[in-house]
């Protein structure tokens, strides 16, 4: 009985040594430090009575406090580092499409704009304390404002981003400059449009373990605008003088002849040739019995002459017209809502129209796009015939004539728009087939008509600069004295004789008394 006591006892102390060493080999493989026990029974009995403290469950966590940190602008397409004044253990951003964010390490963040457009960036500590940052992307102004500066150095321009708009503001001295500033603002707008996606980028390589960047923002048709505040500081005003001359000739020859002979035998008759000329002929005519003779001889020479003196008044960069003429409607075929075909009256108009658009330029030069157009209804018209209706309408036609150019010119100086020249002939052979060919007798058979239509414009162009008339300024009729009845009755005057003033008589000048000096104002002027 002792001897299996014995036997037993040895099996559990070499249990629990066994279970020591196990114990104190098991932190090794871990890598945490071992004491070494002096006595197994020691060690036995301490990891009997040390117990492990209580510790909350990972996942239960406070309700830490929200705070609102003051807005972060970035510039599209642009990095920077922010510096965090508390360790951040975790982040979240709003839309990962407006801007990168990457937590580099606890006190450090990387930001990227990426597109124009807001979100927001949510850190939190270790204490679950959230801070919430409003971030903003927008156009880059900067480089444009140094651009502007470097380009029109002596130009007020400002530049400033509203989302996705650019908005110049300032003064300019004149239009030009206004122009040349909102096309390098476009330009700008355009290549931040093209190369928005690629200025983005990926994660710098530092942070390239640490998240994934997130796709770019796929580019839709709302693209960067540019607002133009600009305000020039003397708007110039230019008057344009313009006289149309036109001078059309027309020269008309006729020459014929009618011969008739008649016949009457009883019952028959015949006719060797009647009416041969489909005009009444004039000129010599005779004829007998039966027979007639008639000499068509005429000539015609016109002359017409049209000059117009239209004065426009535009400032400069504005467009301006003018029209002396008329206008008339002219029927169109349409279609209503319901497929039921309906007549339309269309406006057209003609006349002498000018068009032109001035911009003045820096030394007094004037850059000046002008548009002349004369036109007219044409005696011709158009005939046309509808569906269902068996009459024919006759539709007005014109003759148009037009130029459009583009010149640069000092004030008071005159360039011609001339050659616009029309050159008509026609001519007109009426005969008798066989007899109308017959040398000088064939004359008598056959009728000639020869016309010619000449025709030249000129357009004569004056750009003036222009200003405000002073005050008080004299009109011609002021100066308009109504004719008394004797006036216009007995001497046939229109207009009245200014009274005659009496001559000054001479008087005998005062003797000089002193007069105070007059008090001088604070600004230098004399006070008369």
């Amino acid at each position: 009985m002792s001897t299996y006591c014995t036997a037993s006892g040895s099996r559990v102390l070499s249990l629990a040594l066994a279970l020591a060493l196990i114990g104190a080999l098991a932190p090794q493989a871990r890598g945490e430090p071992v004491a070494a026990a002096a006595d197994t029974g020691a060690a036995k009995s301490s990891r009997a009575t040390t117990r492990p403290k209580a510790t909350p469950p990972q996942s239960e966590s406070r309700a830490g406090r929200t705070e609102m940190a003051p807005q972060m602008s970035l510039a599209e397409g642009k990095s920077t580092l922010m510096r965090l004044p508390f360790a951040a253990s975790r982040m979240s951003v709003g839309d990962p499409r407006i801007a990168d964010v990457i937590l580099l390490n606890p006190n450090e963040v990387y930001l990227l704009g990426r597109s124009v457009g807001t979100t927001n960036l949510i850190l939190w500590n270790k204490s679950n304390d959230a801070t919430i940052i409003d971030l903003a992307v927008g156009i880059d102004s900067s480089s444009l404002q140094a651009r502007m500066a470097e380009l029109l150095p002596n130009e007020k321009i400002n530049v400033t981003v509203a989302g996705d708009t650019l908005i110049l503001s300032g003064m300019v001295s004149d239009v030009v400059k206004a122009d040349q500033a909102l096309s390098l603002a476009n330009a700008y707008v355009q290549r931040s449009a093209r190369s928005g996606s690629a200025a983005s980028g990926a994660a710098p390589a530092a942070a390239a373990g640490a998240a994934a960047p997130a796709p770019a923002a796929t580019p839709d048709a709302s693209t960067p605008r540019v607002i133009n505040l600009l305000s020039i500081a003397a708007p110039q005003q230019v008057m344009l003088e313009v006289k149309v001359a036109e001078v059309s000739k027309v020269l008309v020859d006729q020459l014929g002849a009618s011969l008739g002979i008649n016949k009457t035998i009883g019952s028959w008759s015949y006719s060797l040739l009647s009416s041969l000329l489909s005009n009444n002929p004039s000129g010599l005519s005779g004829a007998s019995k039966n027979n007639f003779f008639n000499l068509d001889a005429q000539k015609r020479d016109g002359l017409i002459k049209v000059l117009a003196e239209p004065n426009i008044m535009a400032i400069s960069g504005q467009e301006a017209s003018f029209l002396a003429g008329g206008k008339i409607f002219i029927p169109v075929s349409q279609t209503n809502n319901n497929g039921v075909p309906t007549i339309t009256l269309e406006e057209k108009e003609f006349g002498v129209a000018v068009k032109f658009t001035p911009t003045v330029l820096e030394g007094g030069r004037i850059n000046l796009k002008v548009a002349p157009e004369v036109s007219d209804l044409n005696k011709d018209g158009i005939g046309i015939t509808a569906t269902g209706i068996s009459a024919t309408a006759i539709l007005p036609s014109f003759t148009t004539r037009r130029a459009t150019t583009t010149v640069q010119l000092f004030d008071g100086q005159s360039f011609a728009i001339g050659g616009l020249i029309k050159n008509n002939v026609t001519s007109n052979i009426k005969a008798m087939p066989g007899l109308g060919e017959v040398p000088v007798l064939g004359a008598l058979f056959r009728s000639t008509d020869f016309q010619t239509d000449r025709s030249e414009l000129v357009f004569i162009i004056t750009p003036h600069l222009v200003k405000p008339l002073p005050p008080d300024y004299k009109l011609p009729t002021d100066g308009y004295i109504q004719p008394t009845r004797g006036d216009m009755f007995m001497q046939g005057k229109m207009e009245g004789s200014a009274p005659a003033t009496a001559p000054a008589t001479a008087q005998t000048p005062a003797p000089m008394q002193p007069q105070a000096a007059a008090p001088q104002p604070a600004a230098g002027f004399d006070l008369k």
